[in-house]
C-alpha cells in the first residue's frame, strides 16, 4: 500500500513497495539490459573456465599414447589461450556491469529516499532520529551497492560455476555427474540453513549501528551543553557500550560465518570425486585424461565455495539494509499535500473553530481554542512558557494537523487547501534560526531561488541587516558556517527577516524572533516589523511590551486555552492574568 507523503515529488520510475525483494527488484529493473550482460559474462566465464580442465585432460591423452602425439600440444595451448584472453574479456564485462548497475541503483535508492524524507510530515521527523536516518541514508544505502557488486555479481557467476562440472562430467561417464549434484544439493540445502540464521544477525548489525549512528549525532549536535556540564566521560562511556555492541553484532556474524560448513563439503566433494573417477579408470570406464579433467573440473566448485560465505553476506546485510531504507520510505506521515485542493492568492483572514491539539501519545498541548483575525490584522500571542503559543502557530501553515476542530484561511478549511500553496503564502520565522551553510545571498532568496540582487538587497534593507552584511569581506556572497554559527543571534534572525519579507508572504508568523535583537537595534526592527506587517496577516509571539502593546488583537494562552483576549487596553481592564504578565 502507498501511503500519501506531505509532498509527493515527480520520479523517472514507480517502484514497488510491497516487499523489500520486490522493491529492490523494482530499482533493477530499468537496467535489464545490464542484467543480462551480467549472466552472458557469467555464462561466458564458467563455460571458458571449464575448457581448461577438458583440453588439459585431451592433453595427457595424446602424450600418454604408445606413441606420444605432440603435435597437438601447440593447437590446445592457443586454444587454452585464446580462450582465456575471451574468458578475461567476458569477465571484465560482467563485473563492469554490475558495479555499474551498482552505483546506477544506489543513485536511484539515494533520490527516492531523499524525496521521500522531504515529503514526511514535521510530526515523522520529531520522532525518528537524525542519526539513524544518516546511517540508513548512507551507509545502508552504500550496502545495497555492495549487495549488487560485488555480491550478486560473485553469486551469479559462482552459480555457473557450480552448473559446469554437472554439465561436463557426462562426456567421460555418466556415473561422475553423481559427485557435483550431490554437492550441489548438499550445498544448497546448507546455504539455506546459513541464510536463515544470517537474516536476524544483519538485521542486528546495521539495527545496532544505525543506534550508534543516532548516539554520535545528538553528542555532536550538543556538544556544547555536554562540554559545558563537563559530562565528555559519562558520553565516551555511552558511546563505547554502543561501539561494543555493533562490535558483537558483527562478531556474532563472524562466528556463524565459521561455522559454516561449505570449505567441510568441497573437501568431501574433492576426495568423492576422485575415488570414483579412480574406480571408473581401473575399470576401463575412462581413461588418465579423464580422471584429470574431471578432477580439473570438480575444482570450479572451490570459487563458489570460497566466496559463498561472505558474498552471501553481503547480500544478506544488503537486504536487510533495504528493508531498513523501504521502513523509512513507508513509514506513515500524517499530512498529505492535497494536490487537488485551493491554490488562490490568500486575503489573510483566520479563524479557528474549536482547536485541539496533541503531539503523538501525548496530552492535549492546545484545548478548544476560539478566535477570528481579520485580514492586515496584527495578533499578538503572549502567555508563559510551555502554554502553546509555538503549536499554535504552526497548526495554521500546516506543519501539524489540529486533532480535532478546524482553521479557516480565507473561510477555507486548511486541509482543503493546497498544501504548497498554502505554505508558500506563510512564513513562520523562529527563535531558533536555521540558516544553510551557502552564502548570504543564497539564505535570504532560499524562498524566492529566481530573486534578482535588487530585490535581495531590499529585503535585507527592510530587515536592518544590509549594513551588518556590508561589513563582510565578500558582502552578500559571504558563506555562513552550518546552521549560521558563524553569525550572532541577531544577524541570523535578521537574515532569516530578510528571508521572509523577500517571499513576501499573506500572512507572516514571527515566533520570538526578535529575541537576539540588542536594545539599540530594536527600534529599528520594530519598525521594520511594522513596515512589513502593512497589508499583511501577521502573528506575533513575543515577550517584548513594545510589540504586544500596538497589536490588533492580543491572545492570552495558559495551560493550553485561551485566558483573555482583547486588545492591549481592553485586557490592562479585565484581565488579571494579562496584566500580571505587565506587572512581572
Amino acid at each position: 500500500m502507498n501511503i500519501p507523503a506531505e509532498f509527493t515529488l515527480q520520479r523517472k520510475n514507480k517502484f514497488d513497495h510491497s516487499s523489500t525483494v520486490r522493491w529492490v527488484l523494482s530499482h533493477a529493473r530499468p537496467y535489464a539490459w545490464i542484467v543480462v550482460m551480467i549472466f552472458v559474462g557469467a555464462i561466458g566465464n564458467a563455460v571458458l573456465a571449464a575448457v581448461v580442465p577438458v583440453l588439459t585432460g585431451d592433453a595427457f591423452n595424446a602424450m600418454l599414447k604408445p606413441q606420444p602425439d605432440t603435435s597437438v600440444l601447440l593447437p590446445l595451448a592457443l586454444t587454452i589461450g585464446i580462450s582465456q584472453i575471451i574468458r578475461g574479456v567476458l569477465q571484465l564485462g560482467r563485473n563492469f556491469g554490475a558495479e555499474l548497475m551498482a552505483q546506477k541503483m544506489e543513485r536511484d535508492i539515494r533520490d527516492e529516499l531523499y524525496l521521500s524524507l522531504l515529503g514526511k510530515s514535521m510530526t515523522f521527523h520529531n520522532l525518528q532520529p537524525v542519526g539513524d536516518t544518516m546511517a540508513r541514508s548512507t551507509n545502508d544505502v552504500r550496502e545495497v551497492n555492495y549487495m549488487f557488486s560485488p555480491g550478486v555479481n560473485l553469486v551469479v557467476g559462482s552459480f555457473m560455476f557450480i552448473l559446469m562440472p554437472i554439465f561436463f562430467a557426462p562426456r567421460y561417464h555418466i556415473s561422475l555427474i553423481a559427485t557435483p549434484l550431490i554437492f550441489t544439493v548438499i550445498y544448497f540445502i546448507a546455504l539455506a540453513r546459513y541464510l536463515k540464521q544470517l537474516a536476524p544477525i544483519t538485521d542486528e548489525v546495521r539495527g545496532s549501528f544505525g543506534k550508534m549512528n543516532t548516539h554520535l549525532s545528538e553528542s555532536l549536535d550538543g556538544v556544547e551543553i555536554m562540554k559545558g556540564a563537563a559530562q565528555e566521560g559519562a558520553e565516551v562511556e555511552r558511546f563505547s557500550i554502543n561501539a561494543r555492541d555493533v562490535r558483537n553484532a558483527f562478531v556474532l556474524q563472524g562466528d556463524l560465518e565459521a561455522k559454516y560448513i561449505a570449505m567441510l563439503l568441497l573437501g568431501l566433494a574433492y576426495a568423492g570425486g576422485l575415488v570414483h573417477a579412480l574406480i571408473l579408470y581401473r575399470s576401463g570406464l575412462i581413461d588418465i585424461g579423464a580422471v584429470i579433467a574431471y578432477f580439473g573440473m570438480l575444482q570450479l566448485l572451490g570459487f563458489p565455495t570460497f566466496t559463498s560465505t561472505w558474498a552471501y553476506s553481503q547480500i544478506s546485510l544488503g537486504l536487510s539494509s533495504a528493508r531498513r531504507i523501504l521502513e523509512l520510505i513507508k513509514s506513515e506521515t500524517k499530512l498529505d499535500q492535497n494536490a487537488s485542493g485551493r491554490t488562490s492568492n490568500m486575503v489573510g483572514e483566520i479563524e479557528f473553530r474549536s482547536v485541539s491539539f496533541h503531539y503523538p501519545n501525548g496530552e492535549d498541548v492546545l484545548k478548544d481554542i476560539n478566535f477570528k483575525v481579520k485580514p492586515g490584522q496584527t495578533v499578538a500571542i503572549v502567555g508563559q512558557t510551555g502554554a502553546g503559543k509555538t503549536s499554535l502557530a504552526k497548526l495554521i501553515n500546516r506543519t501539524y494537523d489540529v486533532t480535532s476542530g478546524k482553521i479557516l484561511v480565507d473561510g477555507v478549511d486548511v486541509r482543503d487547501w493546497n498544501l504548497a500553496s498554502l505554505r508558500e503564502q506563510i512564513s513562520i520565522i523562529e527563535q531558533d534560526i536555521f540558516l544553510f551553510s551557502r552564502s548570504l545571498s543564497d539564505n535570504i532568496a532560499f524562498g524566492k531561488p529566481g530573486a534578482t540582487k535588487d530585490e535581495i538587497m531590499s529585503a535585507s534593507i527592510a530587515a536592518q541587516a544590509h549594513d551588518f552584511i556590508l561589513d563582510f569581506d565578500q558582502t552578500y556572497a559571504t558563506t555562513v558556517g552550518e546552521r549560521g554559527v558563524t553569525l550572532s543571534g541577531g544577524q541570523r534572525q535578521r537574515i532569516a527577516l530578510a528571508r521572509a519579507f523577500l517571499t513576501d508572504p499573506r500572512i507572516l508568523v514571527l515566533d520570538d524572533s526578535t529575541s537576539a535583537i540588542d536594545s539599540a537595534t530594536e527600534d529599528k526592527i520594530q519598525r521594520a516589523i511594522s513596515n512589513a506587517a502593512r497589508g499583511r496577516t501577521t502573528f506575533i509571539i513575543t515577550h517584548r511590551l513594545s510589540q504586544i502593546r500596538w497589536a490588533d488583537l492580543i491572545i492570552v494562552l495558559r495551560k493550553g486555552t485561551i485566558a483573555a483576549i482583547g486588545t492591549h487596553d481592553e485586557l490592562m481592564k479585565t484581565s488579571e492574568a494579562y496584566s500580571r504578565i505587565f506587572r512581572d
